[in-house]
Parts: C-alpha cells; sequence; structure tokens
C-alpha cells in the first residue's frame, strides 16, 4: 500500500509537455516582468500589469496598478542590476502561477543612493496567449544579513 502511494505521488510531480511548456512560459515572463521593472519600461509594465493589480509594499499598504508603476519608472530614479536569491516559479494550474525570490534593490532615487533587501511573491494570470501580474506581495528584511555587493 505505501509504495503504491507513494508511486502516485512521484507520478504526480511528473510535467507532462503541456505543463513543462507553461512552467517555461511563466519563467519566462516573471523574468521579462524583473527586467521591465529594473528598466524602468513604463510600457511595458502598462501591458504586463492587471488593472485591478493588488500590490502590498513593505509596509503592508495595499495600493494598485498605478501606484506599483510609478513607483518603478520615477524620473529621478535609477536601478542597479538584481540578483535573485532562493527563486521559486510556480504554475498554479494552467491559468496561473507565481514567482517568489529573495533580493536587494539598490540604486539612486532623487539622487541619494538606497539599498533595500526584500521577498516578493508575484501572482500571474494568463489572458489568452499573455500573462499579467495580478498580486504582488513584497515583503522587507533585515539589511544586515544581506550580502554584500
Amino acid at each position: 500500500m505505501r509504495k503504491t502511494c507513494a508511486l502516485f505521488f512521484a507520478s504526480m510531480l511528473i510535467l507532462t509537455p503541456a505543463q513543462a511548456r507553461d512552467a517555461a512560459d511563466l519563467r519566462a515572463f516573471a523574468d521579462a516582468f524583473d527586467a521591465a521593472q529594473i528598466a524602468q519600461d513604463r510600457a511595458a509594465l502598462e501591458r504586463m500589469v492587471a488593472d485591478d493589480l493588488v500590490f502590498i509594499d513593505g509596509s503592508g499598504k495595499r495600493y494598485g496598478k498605478a501606484f506599483f508603476i510609478d513607483g518603478w519608472t520615477g524620473v529621478d530614479d535609477d536601478y542597479d542590476p538584481v540578483t535573485l536569491k532562493d527563486r521559486v516559479i510556480l504554475p498554479i494550474g494552467a491559468d496561473a502561477g507565481l514567482a517568489s525570490a529573495e533580493t536587494v534593490v539598490s540604486g539612486r532615487s532623487a539622487g541619494k543612493p538606497f539599498r533595500v533587501r526584500i521577498r516578493f511573491t508575484d501572482i500571474f494570470r494568463r489572458h489568452g496567449d499573455t500573462w499579467q501580474a495580478t498580486y504582488i506581495h513584497v515583503t522587507r528584511m533585515a539589511m544586515e544579513d544581506a550580502p554584500k555587493p
């Protein structure tokens, strides 16, 4: 009986070709979404973020699409490249998935340097052939444990 249960659960972990393709599409979208933020690509973010986005910032406050995009595309802001640690890409059915990771975001805001360590979770939903971010949650983390650049 235990052997049968173990084989059953192991078989659930094997991706079908369609599931593998969906996971690859989700990863590609998550990569492009992260890149659009760092590049401050407002046009890409407008397409990639759902109009009904729920964005929970590092302080726990809830905002929407405009606030999220404005936060990444300020004219006096500039971001350094990021390295994602402990990244998880998880398809949740055929039309939903999430990406989560830890990173240090740094750069300059209004000419002043900043550096913040965060863990984020982005939830994406497929609309036809495209994905959109529908829910984003950011948690601030202590900098003293962060790796130095």
